[in-house]
């Protein structure tokens, strides 16, 4: 079987996560990547948005959870993603989130901070 494709990339949502209080009731923006692995030759082929995943679906879903849950952990939203996408969306073998916060409370200067969650539908 082969393995292909679809991105998702810098998806920015204002929302409510993080360890501090104040970073609860603030918010701030995070921007998340959603890679996910599939076989596309039926899609390339037909040309069919039903053979495929459709990236606004998936951009909706990943919404819902980053803008409709307080975690206090990235870790957290991360993996919330990866196992709402997973079991959403059955032609997806193996997914990866990464979760960019550019505000984290570090006490110093950086980008962001990230975190990557790769899990798979087998659970392997």
């Amino acid at each position: 079987m082969a393995i292909d494709k679809i991105t998702l990339k810098n998806m920015k949502f204002f929302a409510y996560h993080g360890v501090y209080e104040k970073e609860r009731l603030e918010g701030q923006n995070f921007f998340i990547d959603v890679e996910m692995y599939l076989d596309l030759r039926k899609p390339g082929v037909t040309d069919n948005l039903e053979d495929t995943i459709n990236y606004s679906d998936v951009y909706k879903l990943v919404q819902k959870i980053t803008q409709g849950n307080s975690f206090k952990l990235i870790e957290k939203l991360a993996e919330s993603i990866s196992g709402e996408i997973l079991s959403t969306f059955t032609r997806i073998e193996t997914v990866k989130v990464r979760v960019r916060k550019p505000q984290a409370p570090i006490g110093g200067v950086l980008d962001w901070a990230e975190v990557e969650v790769e899990r798979s539908a087998h659970g392997a």
